[in-house]
């Protein structure tokens, strides 16, 4: 079963009453003073069916002209205050919408980044943007049909049927003998727009992500010559949304359709019952006039009301989705009564810690010791479970077995905003916003001199290049940094983690996609940062890494050595034979290995029977 085919499990009632306690009920007030307007604006098409009766019985009847002047005042004040009311009341009801709007948006991003990472690995970027934008303008769009409309022609509908009544109340039965015919087909037609709309909205998160994952990826994509094959899967999908939205609205236009049938049989029935009465004296053509008024003016409100029935169910498939996400609990979340984070430069600490994504083993009894102010190194395969370290101690993801301790202190025991704020992370991709390099640097602090902001501008390297720019400063990065080289990109995300000034480092592959020039500029930027504070550094360039206090080498999920690099090499093992991979080129001098961009480690991890033969091949060539 598609996700498509799930009934839906909550009913209108529930809906609206959940929007209202979450929502509404902050602007009851407007909601007050507009339905009061709504209600006056609606009785006015009572009141001019009313009129009929006096027009044509006194006034043209009679020929009085004092009652056709009077009469008309009366239209004309009826007309005058239907539009002010009609003003007032969509001004305060669009308002209220539109400021719901932006507090379900505002909530639904709220939400949304309180989830770990397991939550946005099942939900992509597309789906969340359909989610936020969409499905909340879905919403507005049938709340503005509703605030403009349904309580008016509600109100039109009662009072209409009140003159009717009062003018013969057999002919309003008999007008009204179809009505029940209505019921049963506009109940399985709301069902279908239902299930077509969540169809559509599913669609469109499919469509988003599409496109979020086509713009993104825009230069392999060209590379590759995949034109035709993104413009095919997004052909794809929109063709079907096309049909999911053809079929919702059919199916929302026949529920309208049925009261005109059903108005048909009713101005049918009337005219055979009750115009024997009229032709026979029995009632007058003001009262004719006044019922048929009535009664015309009265299928409308009804249609529109029909209409929106079924509109209404595209928004309450809607709500459903939102109404989940908002209410989803995160998995990852502080504790109830946490501890203090700890002062000064902590140590960290990892005890034979387990995690598993399913049946995936990414993190096996994973055990070290990183000393509180120095540096400390980690290598290894992709896969081995690196970057994973860096997500348990930041508990981005919490492991199956096994603690981490930051100075002595389970970093489960901490609130997350403190937790996070012992942490600066650098890693290969320098994630930058769409904003000047001022802003990406201060994010959200507003309290740094201009002395202290040049003094990290300084430490960074970032001073080095602004020169360059035409606004310094200012000057626009563009969509994920892409104004700005690697190597500036990174010397600002440097200048970020400098101002946070926090007492652990986190360096990921920070020099990794960076040319030789640049890595030695951003590898002097990470040094100064990294002084006097606890750094934990991943790296395939041995180079980056040789001069670590203490160097992991991880393999399958766990530490598998440890050492200096003079001892690591002494020992032999893996990471002497990446180093021996990397670095022992034959013909080569030391200054010119050292201006070498390194082999990743992923290349090879060579099998013993190789490296021994590569080896034994070495040293028959004489290279060693």
């Amino acid at each position: 079963m598609t996700d498509t085919d799930v009934q839906p499990t909550k009913d209108n009632g529930y809906l609206l009453s959940w929007l209202w306690r979450k929502y509404l009920h902050r602007h009851k007030w407007l909601l007050i003073f507009s339905s009061v307007l709504m209600a006056i604006e609606g009785s006015t098409l009572g009141l001019i069916a009313w009129m009929m009766e006096p027009m044509f019985d006194t006034a043209f009847s009679a020929g009085s002209e004092t009652a056709l002047w009077a009469v008309g005042m009366v239209f004309a004040g009826i007309f005058f205050t239907r539009g002010v009311t009609s003003i007032g009341h969509k001004v305060m009801m669009t308002t209220a919408a539109q400021r719901t709007s932006a507090d379900l948006r505002i909530d639904l991003l709220g939400r949304m980044m309180l989830q770990d990472n397991a939550f946005h690995q099942t939900h992509p970027p597309g789906y969340l943007i359909q989610r936020t934008q969409s499905d909340v303008g879905a919403i507005n769009g049938v709340w503005s049909s509703f605030i403009t409309g349904a309580g008016r022609d509600f109100i039109s509908l009662i009072a209409l049927l009140g003159v009717a009544l009062s003018v013969d109340w057999r002919w309003t039965i008999v007008a009204c003998i179809g009505t029940p015919l209505l019921i049963l087909p506009s109940l399985v037609a709301q069902r279908f727009v239902r299930r077509r709309a969540r169809e559509a909205r599913d669609l469109g998160a499919k469509i988003a992500t599409r496109l979020d994952e086509t713009f993104h990826g825009i230069i392999p994509t060209k590379l590759n010559l995949l034109e035709k094959y993104q413009i095919t899967k997004f052909g794809f999908l929109t063709g079907k949304l096309v049909r999911a939205e053809v079929r919702a609205t059919a199916g929302t236009s026949s529920i309208a359709a049925m009261v005109d049938f059903t108005a048909g049989l009713g101005f049918f029935c009337v005219l055979i019952y009750g115009g024997g009465e009229i032709v026979s004296g029995e009632k007058s053509i003001g009262q004719f006039m006044s019922f048929f008024t009535s009664l015309g003016m009265m299928f409308e409100p009804l249609r529109r009301l029909a209409g929106l029935s079924g509109r209404w169910q595209v928004a309450a498939a809607a709500i459903e989705r939102l109404k989940e996400l908002i209410e989803a609990e995160p998995t990852i979340k502080s504790p109830p009564n946490p501890v203090a984070a700890p002062q000064g430069i902590p140590g960290i600490t990892m005890d034979k810690v387990n995690l598993s994504y399913g049946d995936v083993t990414v993190l096996d009894g994973t055990s070290f010791v990183a000393e509180p102010g120095k540096t400390t190194a980690i290598v290894g395969a992709s896969g081995a479970g690196k970057s994973t370290i860096f997500n348990v101690l930041t508990r981005l993801v919490d492991p199956q077995v096994g603690t981490s301790l930051i100075d002595g202190v389970n970093n489960r025991d901490m609130s997350l905003p403190d937790l996070r704020s012992l942490f600066s992370v650098v890693s290969q991709e320098a994630m930058l916003f769409d904003d000047t390099i001022r802003e990406n640097i201060l994010l959200d602090q507003t309290n740094v001199s201009e002395e202290r902001l040049q003094e990290v501008l300084k430490a960074a390297h970032v001073s080095d290049f602004l020169p360059k720019l035409a606004d310094g400063l200012d000057t626009q990065v563009g969509p994920r940094g892409t104004n700005l080289s690697g190597g500036q990109r990174q010397r600002v995300v440097i200048a970020r983690a400098l101002l946070r000034d926090t007492p652990i480092l986190l360096l990921d592959e920070a020099t990794s996609a960076l040319d030789t020039r640049s890595e030695t500029v951003v590898q002097a930027a990470l040094d100064k940062l990294s002084t006097g504070r606890t750094t934990l550094v991943i790296a395939h360039r041995l180079s980056t890494v040789r001069d670590a206090d203490k160097i992991l080498v991880m393999d399958k999920g766990q530490v598998v050595d440890e050492g200096t690099h003079e001892e690591l090499l002494a020992q032999g093992g893996i990471y002497a034979d990446l180093y021996e991979l990397q670095f022992k080129t034959k013909g080569e001098t030391a200054e010119a290995r050292a201006l070498k961009p390194a082999e990743g480690f992923n290349a090879a991890l060579p099998k013993p029977k190789r490296s021994l033969v590569a080896r034994l091949f070495g040293r028959l060539a004489g290279r060693e």
